[in-house]
């Protein structure tokens, strides 16, 4: 088990590769943290490219057969209210707390293939800003029928898509079928199964053409002024505006040769 991480020509590829279905253990939760720290911070990568390796399962998950240690209900409490530090054991809850909290100004293209549930679902949601799905495609949060809720809060899902979508994905636990993902606008676009990888690096070839300072800014607006008020939004996002003219301002013009 294991996720590939490469970079080239501005993109980095991330693939999650567990077989059968690619589901996340408390080591993958914790080397994913890495791999997204490192993509956020370097400057030679602009945009990401996120899929599932075969073409079962983007990520069914967490791994339910992951061993868990025998703790009282006071270690469990101290766990959960305690910062994570790097030597921490591999245990659920983990390093999946880091990620979903992660601060991203970078834009991730997801190439969303099979089975999307659970953890895989919350991490797509949090994690790809634009989505292409493949017609075998499958979303949901099926926690609802074991007993655990919550999903929905970790996620903020009605920011995302329409209340009575969100109502219906989080508490009949079924499933949404690539066309329904569509139409509850949960992704942007299906492809045949064969195609979507292409079509996930078309969009990125695309972003990554862009000036990353002008994709950061637009990010970076995006993201914090939906937490403002209208007057502070627009103060925000003028500011962020301004500096980044000027810092386009102060770089120096392409070369024949660098343009090419």
């Amino acid at each position: 088990m294991t996720l590939h991480y490469t970079k080239e020509n501005k993109i980095a590829r991330i693939v999650l590769d567990n077989p059968p279905v690619n589901v996340f253990t408390p080591a993958l939760h914790k080397e994913f943290l890495e791999i997204l720290r490192d993509f956020v911070a370097d400057d030679s990568v602009h945009v990401a490219v996120w899929s599932g390796a075969g073409d079962r399962a983007f990520c069914a998950g967490d791994d339910i057969k992951t061993e868990r240690p025998e703790r009282t209900a006071a270690e469990m409490v101290q766990r959960e209210m305690s910062v994570r530090r790097e030597d921490d054991s591999l245990e659920y809850p983990g390093w999946e707390v880091e990620v979903q909290g992660l601060t991203r100004f970078k834009p991730i293209v997801g190439a969303i293939n099979g089975y999307c549930l659970g953890q895989g679902f919350i991490y797509m949601m949090l994690l790809t800003d634009i989505r292409i799905a493949s017609t075998n495609a499958q979303f949901g949060l099926p926690e609802i029928k074991y007993g655990m809720g919550g999903a929905g809060g970790v996620i903020r899902l009605a920011r995302h898509i329409p209340h009575t979508s969100a109502m219906w994905m989080l508490l009949t636990g079924e499933m949404f079928g690539a066309e329904e993902a569509l139409h509850h606008h949960v992704v942007n676009e299906i492809a045949a199964p064969d195609e979507i990888d292409a079509r996930a690096m078309e969009l990125a070839e695309l972003i990554a053409s862009h000036p990353p300072l002008a994709v950061r800014t637009e990010m970076e607006a995006y993201q914090r002024a939906g937490e403002m008020s209208r007057q502070d939004a627009l103060a925000f996002a003028s500011r962020l505006y301004r500096l980044q003219r000027l810092a386009m301002d102060q770089t120096p013009p392409l070369t024949g040769k660098e343009q090419d």
